[in-house]
């Protein structure tokens, strides 16, 4: 069975136009990628848990903000991975600077037996809908597509 996860895709009406907030996953392996690497803020759950219920919980562990209003279904995509992410968007107004991201432990540098920590995501960003598809996952980028029709 695929590996499932659930997220939120936060957005703002800016003056001229819609915003989404994406994240950048810490660590190594993502630390000089920007085109392609950023994510909604999402996270695997498990048969026990429902999908909106999983995507407040790691949108909150992921950034450290909470929401607390309505969220708006956007689907479920199936990722290159096999992967099966559910998103729902929210309005809200975040300050990408105050972001506050749970950790993660890996072995780095690689076959150096030595466990360092890093922030599981290590920033955050208000982005136009050009930019965010630029931004984005390629997997993800159908999420946008569905935010706008139903905003």
């Amino acid at each position: 069975m695929a590996k499932r996860s659930a997220g939120i895709l936060p957005y703002r009406r800016s003056t001229n136009e819609l915003q989404v907030l994406l994240v950048h996953p810490g660590g190594p392996f993502w630390q000089s990628r920007d085109l392609g690497a950023w994510s909604i803020a999402k996270g695997e759950y498990g048969d026990d848990e429902q999908p909106e219920a999983a995507a407040r919980r790691e949108f909150e562990e992921e950034t450290g903000w909470e929401l607390s209003g309505a969220l708006l279904p956007l689907g479920e995509l199936r990722q290159p991975g096999g992967k099966l992410v559910t998103a729902f968007g929210a309005e809200g107004d975040f300050d990408a600077g105050t972001l506050r991201s749970n950790m993660f432990k890996m072995r780095w540098p690689p076959r150096s037996g030595r466990m360092q920590t890093f922030p599981e995501i290590d920033r955050a960003g208000w982005f136009g809908l050009e930019m965010a598809r630029e931004k984005l996952l390629v997997g993800q980028r159908p999420f946008l597509d569905r935010l706008v029709v139903s905003v």
